[in-house]
């Protein structure tokens, strides 16, 4: 992308007051062309500068509102997620990423951050997977 539709792109895009942008990241499909449809991993945030790297890159970056810093994903965990396409909706408040990822996208270990399925009364049910990782021996 030149950077004069990379700056373009930025200034259509609506990022909150805090200068952030919900980034869904959704695992890519191997073999599979046209509308994304593989499992989300995780939703995160992102800043301009976190957008940039990423699609520098083609390493998902995100801005952790937590320790207010940006991150690789990856850097510590060797998980890294590397980019296939990107998306905005349709407000332009919203980016999808879909991703080839490494071993696990959650810390806790597990394929995806939504792994637990709840019920209709908010009650959670048997998780149906085992973790990929063990947290402890990688964080």
């Amino acid at each position: 992308m030149s950077t004069n539709a990379l700056e373009a792109c930025l200034a259509d895009l609506r990022f909150t007051t805090d200068g952030l942008i919900a980034a869904i990241v959704q695992q890519h499909v191997d073999g599979q062309d046209g509308p994304p449809c593989g499992r989300v991993l995780m939703l995160a945030w992102m800043n301009r500068e976190a957008l940039g790297l990423t699609l520098s890159t083609r390493r998902m970056h995100y801005w952790s509102r937590s320790r207010g810093k940006l991150w690789l994903k990856g850097e510590t965990s060797g998980h890294f997620q590397e980019v296939v396409s990107w998306h905005r909706d349709c407000d332009g408040d919203a980016l999808l990423f879909v991703v080839r990822q490494a071993s696990a996208a959650c810390h806790t270990g597990y394929e995806s951050c939504f792994y637990q399925q709840l019920d209709f009364s908010g009650e959670a049910l048997p998780v149906g997977e085992s973790p990929r990782f063990d947290p402890a021996k990688v964080y």
